[in-house]
Parts: C-alpha cells; sequence; structure tokens
C-alpha cells in the first residue's frame, strides 16, 4: 500500500476536465464585491467637520442667552434661599427644593458670618443676596 492518497484523481485517465483557471478580468467567486465607489473620498470627516463648525457658529450665537438666564437663574436663587435660610430659618438643603423646574443646574452655598446666600451656575453667573435684619433679603450688587 505505498501509493495510497486522499485525493481523488483527474485529467484525461478519468474522463474528467481539469477544473479551468479563473479569467484574471474576473474576479474569484468567492471575493465579496467592493462596496466604495470609485472616486469617492473623505468619508464622514467633512460632515464631522461640518457638524463641529455649526455647533461653534450656533453657541457663539446663543452665549449672551444663556449668560443671561444663568445670571436670573442664580439671582432668583439666592434671593429665594436668603429667605428661605434667614427669614423662615429652613435649612439650605431643604431651600433647594423651593426651585422651579429647570434649575437643576443652580447651587447655593452659604456665609453665616455675613448671613449671605449665593447662588451660582457654573462657569456662567454667580450672585448673592443678603440677610439685612427687618428688611429682609436684598441682592448684592455685581462686582
Amino acid at each position: 500500500m505505498g501509493g495510497v492518497n486522499n485525493i481523488n484523481p483527474t485529467g484525461p485517465s478519468t474522463g474528467e476536465a481539469p477544473p479551468a483557471a479563473p479569467s484574471p478580468a474576473a474576479p474569484p467567486a468567492d471575493a465579496a464585491p467592493s462596496r466604495k465607489k470609485p472616486g469617492r473620498r473623505g468619508g464622514c470627516l467633512p460632515w464631522a467637520i461640518v457638524a463641529a463648525v455649526l455647533l461653534a457658529v450656533f453657541a457663539v450665537w446663543k452665549f449672551p442667552s444663556f449668560k443671561a438666564q444663568a445670571e436670573l437663574g442664580s439671582a432668583y436663587a439666592a434671593r429665594v434661599g436668603c429667605s428661605c435660610r434667614y427669614v423662615q430659618g429652613r435649612s439650605l438643603e431643604s431651600c433647594q427644593s423651593d426651585f422651579e423646574p429647570g434649575m437643576e443646574m443652580v447651587s447655593l452655598s452659604e456665609d453665616p458670618a455675613t448671613r449671605t446666600i449665593t447662588g451660582s451656575v457654573p462657569l456662567l453667573a454667580s450672585r448673592s443676596a443678603r440677610h439685612a435684619g427687618a428688611s429682609g433679603c436684598l441682592m448684592q450688587p455685581d462686582n
């Protein structure tokens, strides 16, 4: 049994024709078709750049409005927080429950020595109100 192999013979002795070689112009049958169109360039990068530029223009255009709303919100929070803390005598944490919906970005801080409450929106605005005895809470001027 010296000449045994597991290859089926082909050729003139078996009557079968050998497999034909693929032509150079035709792609192999198992090759996946290319999805990239010829001449197409860039992909998603130009769209990402356009989106970033539009976002930057929108931010610059709307920044004064955002800043004004942050100033108003921080002043409102300081005034309400000061009245809640020093007129009603409640804790500063319970005063934050008095805020209107949409004021989640505004935080309160307290300076007990001067009886001042500061409302602030990070990186945009900060305003303070001081308890003035019988006059209630007064807004501090901007510095």
